[in-house]
Parts: C-alpha cells; structure tokens; sequence
C-alpha cells in the first residue's frame, strides 16, 4: 500500500509537469489559455484517477500545509515530497529527449519560473514572493476545504481543485511563470540555462510558507457544524 501511494504521487506529479512543458514548449502556450488549462485539467483528471491512493497531493506545499492542518502525518512529508521531485523529474527529461529531437532546438528557460530579467512581465523578487505566498495559501486552502468529509465538495471536489489551478496560472504566469509547486519549478529548472537554479529558491520558500498558512487556515476554519 505505501508503494502504491508514492507511485501514486509519482504519476500525478509526472503528469503535471508534462502538461507544463507540453502545453508551453511544445504547444506554444495556444492564445495564451494552453498552460493554464493544461495544468488545471491534468491535475483534476489524475486527482480523480489515483487521488483515492494517495490523497492527490502532486505537490510539496499541499503536503506542507495538509500536515500543518493536521491531516496529513508529518513522518511522511520526505517520501512524499521525493515522489513528487522523481515524478517531476522524470517529466522533465522525457521531454527533453522529445524535444531534443526537434531541429534547432534549445533548452532556453524550459518553462521555469523566475523573477526580475527571467519574469515575463518583468516583476521584481518582492513581487514574485508575494504573489507564489498568497496564491499557494489559497490555493491549499480551497484543496484543504473542498476535500472536508463534511461541508466538503465531494465527487466535484478534484473539478474545484482543477479550476483552482487553472485560475492561479492566469492570475501569475506574466509574474513568475507560476509555480505554486516547487517540485514542478524544480523539475524545469534542472533543464534551463543556470539563472533558473539561482532563483529556485524562492519557488521553495514562497510556496511552501504559503502552503502552511493555507493549512492553518483550514485548520482554523474547522469542521462545519
């Protein structure tokens, strides 16, 4: 069952990043909705297909803030979280094999995220933080809400999160590209030029503070009545 999990959260994780880089590298970002909805749904489908295994986390700050909201075992954050490095790492490679078989490719900034001269509209560090906080903060939070037993979303709940998702990538991508997932910014970033290793830092930091306030929050909130 533990095996099962992981390569439950492996999978997700694999998937995610694969809608990162095929709906940016190879797709062009399509009127600028193709990553947006490529991440979004992807999340969504998988949570419904292998969430009943694992919890559907794909994510170091969704583990952060669950165990911060109580509902998740903190012995279990490193396996989960190095699941969810492999899974984006894995993505990450097959799809530089299939791209490195188009003429003339480079690898350039590989849809990584980044702040400053590597933002796409040009926003500074403080506004990158800020914006990878609050986003992941609310971004658990719906997760930790719409996945209550009681008050929660039920079978809609992966439809929410997915949307959610689809939601934060077109509020920041012109910000930092979005990550909101350092296992997502981690996993692009090992393939790009060297300033997206430099700035990783922040698409660790950011998001998992703002994951734990999004559990906290929902640890606050509660169970409906």
């Amino acid at each position: 069952m533990w095996i099962r999990r992981l390569a439950a959260e492996l999978i997700g994780t694999f998937m995610l990043v694969s809608a990162v880089l095929g709906g940016a590298v190879v797709s062009g970002n399509a009127a600028g909705l193709g990553v947006p909805f490529a991440v979004g749904l992807s999340v969504m489908v998988m949570i419904y297909a292998v969430g009943p295994i694992s919890g559907g986390h794909f994510n170091p700050a969704v583990t952060i803030g669950f165990t911060a909201a109580q509902r998740f075992d903190a012995k279990d954050i490193v396996p989960y979280v190095l699941a969810q490095l492999a899974g984006g790492i894995l993505a990450a490679i097959v799809f530089f094999v299939i791209l490195s078989g188009k003429t003339g490719f480079a690898a350039g900034g590989y849809a990584s995220n980044g702040f400053g001269a590597h933002s796409p509209g040009g926003y500074n560090v403080v506004s990158a933080f800020l914006a990878e906080l609050i986003l992941t903060a609310v971004f658990v939070l719906i997760i930790a809400r719409v996945t209550r037993a009681k008050g929660g979303a039920g079978l809609m709940a992966p439809v929410a999160i997915g949307l959610a998702l689809t939601v934060m990538h077109l509020i920041s991508i012109p910000i930092t590209n979005t990550s909101v997932n350092p296992a997502r910014s981690t996993a692009t970033a090992l393939f790009a030029e060297g300033w997206a290793l430099q700035q990783l830092w922040l698409f660790w930091v950011a998001p998992l503070a703002g994951g734990a306030i999004g559990g906290l929050l929902d640890r606050f909130f509660g169970e409906l009545p």
